[in-house]
């Protein structure tokens, strides 16, 4: 029997690297080497909860960790017509029978290699060419995440947005924001380093909300505007939260003119008050942004086109000879911003 290292979750807060039966692909599958997988917030919230829930008893069950790979095909199934040994490929953690890749199912990206049943290109994977690094193109599912919020804001060339948040999705969103052709992107995050980042990948401004008057700040990069009582308020458009901190709330309510959206991408750590008056006087819209249900391979060409742009997005490679060590630099805050796992 051949086996392969794989990532699962351990006891909470630690991996466990295991040695697991390597898959063999029926007729309708493929199997691929990972090349590449990076760490998500899931990832690292699997890891802290010691796995997922197994019952109502509290129990949790171990899982196979990775839902952000890119790899190469090294074997592939008879019925399999579109896709061929050799093709380099990123993947829909979704797009399989077994469960959600990495999140719960059966197989995770996390390891040497990955089975992908029922492949079909354009549904499971996306075929990109050898110009683009296996690394970059690992961040084809966060980014398949930002461009969907992206797509819920609606925004358009004469808007002005204000991102909270400066790890990959709110950078991601930066990218897409100004690709799309937004007249002036924001960014507004508490560490330095990030807001350097975000000015690299397109950023017309940054605002270090640690430091400085958002509102303030929000108003002279987008000129004064009111809500419904005629109150003074900042000219921006949308708000876009990829933070998931009750701060990003009440600054956006705090500065929010009449008629503004605020689009939730990033999970919220915990509830927050919110003051839904001040929602009210500026019938400030709210938006929710979960996933990518169309966006996943839309993302694959322009990935591809700007590949040097969204490598700026990785802040460290670790190879998976020393992948404790980047499940620990994801899990520390402010440690890192983007960590992508290597394969040789």
């Amino acid at each position: 029997m051949a086996t392969m290292k794989s990532v699962k979750t351990g006891t909470r807060d630690h991996i466990d690297l295991v040695d697991v039966e390597r898959p063999v692909p029926g007729p309708k599958d493929v199997l691929v080497k990972v090349r590449a997988c990076g760490i998500c917030g899931t990832d690292t919230f699997f890891l802290h909860l010691g796995g997922m829930p197994a019952g109502a008893d509290g129990s949790m069950r171990s899982i196979p960790l990775g839902h952000e790979p890119a790899g190469e095909i090294v074997e592939a199934g008879a019925e399999v017509t579109d896709l061929k040994v050799g093709d380099r490929v990123v993947v829909n953690p979704q797009g399989v029978p077994s469960g959600i890749i990495g999140c719960g199912g059966a197989h995770g990206a996390m390891s040497e290699y990955l089975l992908l049943e029922n492949a079909e290109a354009g549904k499971t994977v996306a075929v990109f060419p050898d110009t683009v690094p296996f690394d970059v193109a690992s961040l084809n599912e966060p980014m398949a995440v930002a461009r969907h919020c992206v797509n819920r804001s609606g925004a358009k060339a004469t808007d002005k947005v204000v991102v909270f948040g400066a790890g990959p999705i709110g950078l991601g969103a930066t990218i897409w924001l100004k690709l799309r052709g937004v007249q002036h992107v924001v960014v507004a995050d508490v560490i330095p380093e990030r807001l350097e980042t975000a000015l690299a990948v397109g950023a017309d401004a940054v605002i270090n909300s640690a430091t400085e008057d958002v509102t303030a700040r929000l108003t002279e990069l987008h000129g004064p505007a009111a809500n419904a009582l005629g109150q003074p308020r900042a000219g921006t458009d949308i708000y876009i939260d990829a933070a998931g901190v009750a701060a990003v709330f009440n600054a956006t309510v705090d500065a929010a003119k009449w008629g503004a959206k605020l689009v939730m991408v990033a999970v919220q750590k915990k509830g927050a008050d919110i003051d839904l008056g001040g929602m009210l006087r500026s019938e400030l819209t709210l938006i929710a942004s979960q996933g990518y249900p169309t966006e996943i391979f839309e993302v694959t060409p322009e990935l591809v086109e700007h590949h040097e742009r969204f490598a700026k997005l990785i802040s460290h490679r670790v190879p998976f000879g020393e992948a404790e060590r980047a499940f620990g630099l994801a899990m520390t805050p402010g440690a890192a911003e983007k960590v992508v796992v290597t394969f040789e």
